[in-house]
């Protein structure tokens, strides 16, 4: 029923949805660009119409009451972001002891425009052994484009900038340009 629901909401708003997820059951979904608080509904009703039990972490203040218990029934996660935590490690482990595990995460790890992306999306699906699966939210045209998987291989910046590439010609809901791979100075050479 949710399915139906959310497939008939998204139609009335005029959004579609464009690719298809794999049928593999772990894998981490890159979803971006992330501008508008919007994203996270109309990624919750893309989740309900294609069925898949997709986890996110999001900040610790949203899981505060009154919302910290739909949000945690939403597959959802606290993440203190001002504190230096494992939380890659952490997440790469919940991959092993699942038999089932999506992990949606917006790589900008924020709504405000950002030059630089954080790559922990990148290290959880290359230490879990997963694939990444890129998916856009294009509100100029109103679609949800599915991207084909790909499993990190051994350049990071050679997949950052093939990510990249896939999500450049999508427009969020407010225009922020989508960055420039550049290695942080702690994993420059």
């Amino acid at each position: 029923m949710m399915a139906t629901l959310s497939a008939w909401i998204l139609k009335l708003a005029g959004w579609s949805i464009q690719g298809q997820l794999p049928a593999r059951q772990k894998y981490v979904a890159a979803v971006a660009p992330h501008t508008s608080n919007w994203d996270f509904i109309i990624g919750l009703l893309a989740r309900f119409q294609l069925k898949i039990p997709a986890r996110f972490i999001g900040k610790h203040q949203l899981f505060r009451p009154p919302l910290g218990w739909l949000m945690r029934a939403l597959g959802g996660r606290p993440v203190v972001r001002t504190q230096s935590n494992n939380l890659v490690e952490e997440v790469t482990a919940l991959f092993s002891q699942e038999e089932e595990f999506v992990l949606a995460l917006a790589p900008e790890g924020t709504r405000s425009p950002v030059s630089r992306w954080k790559t922990g999306f990148y290290h959880i699906a290359q230490g879990a052994g997963v694939p990444i699966v890129p998916v856009a939210f294009d509100y100029r045209h109103k679609t949800i484009v599915i991207g084909d998987a790909f499993v990190p291989g051994d350049s990071k910046a050679a997949d950052m900038a093939q990510l990249l590439a896939f999500y450049r010609p999508h427009a969020g809901r407010f225009r922020q340009p989508i960055p420039h791979y550049r290695p942080s100075q702690q994993n420059a050479p």
